[in-house]
């Protein structure tokens, strides 16, 4: 079982590091002296050594790791990744997504699966993996979103129906785990700034996210680093009671009175 009541010597595996929440959360752990490997997908235009840099400047160690959660082989190379590296997983965190936007009508069955294959059975590879090398008394995060996680979203069928299925998968895989005091939650973020938000074809893009802010009672968009900041508690050991939930952290959005 983990027994410390800090980071130092532990390991997280985190999956889209090389940006948005991903990397906030990898320069997070570094500064609770949890290590990182971080995974990134080649095909992306972030630079993977920005996250090794902001973590280093922040006194953690981190490794950077070419994954595509949509395949398995890839995903179990990049668990055994961490464990060659340094030699354990304490915790796991599915962030890596694909949004894309397509009318129900036009959608394509591999627009489909090619969102599912990425946003919900990427989830579940990366939690496999991770299982099977886990700490006893370990814990994983999923990311969801409040598009399928709380509302629906038009032309987002297929990212929708991902990110509603997991919050099922992670109350799943919380049952499963419990007896080896494996915890498993899942994130809902509401309204957050990162380049998939910032993205005018497939998101709301700058002036729609600035248009939604108007609609949130705290008057404004999140922070990717906010939403890190609750991923790190619920891996953490102040946590240690929380299994099986899903959080919501959208700055009041889903619980404002209607105009």
């Amino acid at each position: 079982m983990i027994s410390s009541t800090s980071g130092s010597g532990r390991v997280a595996l985190v999956t889209g590091a090389a940006s948005g929440i991903g990397q906030a959360l990898a320069v997070a752990y570094a500064q609770v002296g949890v290590a990182v490997v971080g995974g990134y997908f080649p095909g992306d235009p972030h630079d993977p050594a920005q996250t090794e840099r902001l973590v280093a400047e922040a006194g953690g160690r981190c490794a950077m790791v070419a994954v595509d959660v949509g395949d398995t082989e890839q995903v179990e190379r990049f668990a055994q990744a961490a464990i060659e590296r340094f030699g354990r997983i304490d915790h796991a965190v599915a962030n890596a997504g694909l949004l894309r936007q397509s009318p129900l009508t036009a959608m394509s069955d591999a627009q489909w699966m090619d969102v599912i294959n990425v946003d919900l059975s990427g989830v579940m590879r990366t939690f496999r993996a991770a299982a099977r090398h886990m700490s006893d008394g370990g814990s994983m995060v999923a990311v969801s979103s409040i598009a399928g996680g709380v509302y629906g979203w038009e032309n987002h069928v297929h990212y929708s129906a991902a990110k509603s299925g997991v919050t099922g998968l992670c109350r799943a895989v919380a049952m499963e785990l419990s007896p080896r005091g494996i915890r498993c939650n899942c994130v809902i973020p509401g309204l957050i700034e990162t380049p998939q938000s910032l993205d005018p074809v497939n998101s709301l893009g700058p002036d729609g996210l600035k248009q939604a802010a108007t609609g949130i009672p705290l008057g404004r968009v999140g922070k990717a680093r906010e939403v890190a900041a609750l991923i790190r508690f619920l891996t953490g050991d102040d946590a240690s009671y929380i299994t099986g939930q899903s959080v919501i952290a959208d700055g009041g959005l889903t619980v404002r009175w209607p105009d």
